[in-house]
């Protein structure tokens, strides 16, 4: 997070006097600064997500009328490593308990009727078969998808949008790249994806945390080649003309004596 940012979200702070309020309380907005004073803390919440249920307030209001009045207690730099420190911090919370519950899916959902699993650990389901041949990872193809995390959220889906979507094969995350090759054209798959084949330790922020899980719903609906590089690409043949034949020179007769 960059200080210019941080200093934003501090200078917001100056307005929120009712970041006590209760849940069921209903603000009440006397003037225009109340009412903006309400936006500004819904959208610092919005920025913070639930790190903001971690926070203490009261030194929170402090460090707002601290840097308000230019008697801030910390330097640029030490903003800049506490800020780095929190986050990550709250990363590796997040990617320990994820990798926990994604693994214990993962053991109870190989277990289940038509689930198989691949030797990468990639886990599917047949819901229809589809015909012709497989894409391969070089390929562009059409899809309709909905991605959801384990606890049923949907965090994407071209379904809902109404439009496929189509990417070469070999530029998503490897348990797509594995598992539509499974596929024919026409397939629908169920993919439960191992965060070491979807978005790792990294995660996908804000939808997807640390090694989260993946399940997708996959139509394979298209399947477009490669274009041919300039090098692959046909160079009609020229035919060499034909060297004209020059008549072998004649010999000198001698001449004659006499």
């Amino acid at each position: 997070m960059k200080l210019t940012k941080f200093a934003l979200i501090v200078l917001i702070t100056l307005t929120i006097g009712i970041m006590n309020t209760k849940a069921e309380d209903k603000p009440i907005f006397k003037s225009t600064v109340d009412s903006v004073s309400y936006v500004l803390g819904m959208q610092l919440a919005q920025f913070m997500g639930t790190d903001i249920k971690d926070l203490n307030y009261d030194l929170l209001k402090r460090g707002a009328n601290d840097f308000g009045t230019g008697k801030d207690l910390l330097t640029g730099t030490d903003i800049q490593k506490l800020i780095t420190n929190y986050q990550e911090a709250k990363t590796k919370l997040a990617g320990k308990a994820n990798t926990e519950k994604g693994a214990k899916f993962l053991a109870e959902n190989k277990t289940k009727p038509g689930i198989k699993v691949t030797p990468s650990g990639l886990q599917y389901q047949v819901i229809k078969e589809g015909t012709g041949p497989h894409p391969l990872a070089t390929e562009t193809v059409k899809v309709h998808y909905e991605g959801k995390l384990i606890d049923g959220t949907v965090f994407d889906s071209s379904i809902k949008r109404g439009e496929p979507i189509e990417f070469p094969l070999n530029r998503v995350i490897p348990g797509w790249t594995e598992g539509v090759q499974l596929m024919t054209v026409g397939a629908k798959y169920l993919f439960f994806i191992p965060s070491e084949l979807a978005y790792g330790e990294r995660g996908a922020a804000p939808q997807i945390g640390p090694n989260e899980v993946l399940v997708f719903e996959v139509e394979l609906l298209g399947i477009t080649p490669p274009a041919p590089t300039p090098d692959e690409q046909a160079t009609p043949a020229v035919e060499t003309p034909a060297k004209e034949s020059t008549p072998a020179p004649e010999k000198a007769k001698p001449k004659k004596t006499k």
